[in-house]
């Protein structure tokens, strides 16, 4: 075990059970003229954290543990996607409508698919989720018990939907969750705050969250 300076206190990492979680880093959502900013967000403190990522996961990597990633889209006939969920934003916005990346998260299309600079690598799990959790309708619980993944360390967008939605299921299936700090983003700063704050509170209610640098030097 090695100690990892955590809030709200520190995080005791088993390097032999942990594994990372990567949420939805897509074309879609961090790129200029993709969904996220047709909506009239600002997407660069998204690609911001392009960066601490990529050494979170070459991190990882290079430990021998586990990189799952995740991206949030549908099949192309739509056929997992409820009909609220479908029903959701303006017209011409609405998921399987033509995006500015092709139709609007939608598998296999260019704004579905993962930044360049995170690319997976082959081997490496790639989940298309329907939902915002990444547990739901996907085979990633039996993924975590064939890997004997018990610790789940997390990365990815936007931190107050898809992020913080899988962390709540994660800990509910009883996975130790730990968050790094600076390698999580929102187009809403203060709903990121918010969100770390909750995740942490009441003894780490949801798990605990840090920096990318002290959960690399833990790991390494």
């Amino acid at each position: 075990m090695k100690t990892i300076p955590a809030r709200p206190f520190p995080f005791a990492l088993d390097r032999e059970r942990v594994g990372l979680i990567v949420i939805d880093m897509q074309r879609d959502f961090l790129e200029p003229g993709g969904f996220g900013e047709s909506l009239g967000n600002d997407v660069r403190p998204l690609q911001a954290i392009v960066p601490t990522v990529a050494r979170l996961i070459a991190g990882f990597r290079a430990a021998g543990r586990p990189v799952i990633h995740t991206r949030e889209c549908h099949a192309p006939d739509l056929s997992d996607c409820p009909p609220a969920k479908l029903a959701r934003g303006a017209e011409g916005q609405r998921i399987g409508d033509p995006g500015p990346m092709g139709r609007i998260l939608v598998r296999g299309e260019p704004g579905a698919q993962i930044v360049p600079e995170l690319s997976p690598l082959p081997g490496e799990i790639v989940l298309d989720k329907p939902g915002k959790g990444a547990f739901h309708a996907t085979p990633l619980e039996e993924h975590l018990q064939r890997l004997g993944i018990t610790q789940l360390a997390f990365a990815g967008v936007t931190t107050e939907v898809c992020v913080q939605t899988t962390m709540r299921e994660a800990n509910d299936r009883g996975y130790d969750c730990l968050l790094a700090e600076d390698a999580t983003e929102s187009y809403f700063p203060e709903f990121k705050v918010a969100t770390l704050a909750m995740i942490r509170a009441q003894g780490a209610i949801v798990g605990w969250t840090a920096g990318t640098d002290a959960i690399l030097e833990a790991l390494a």
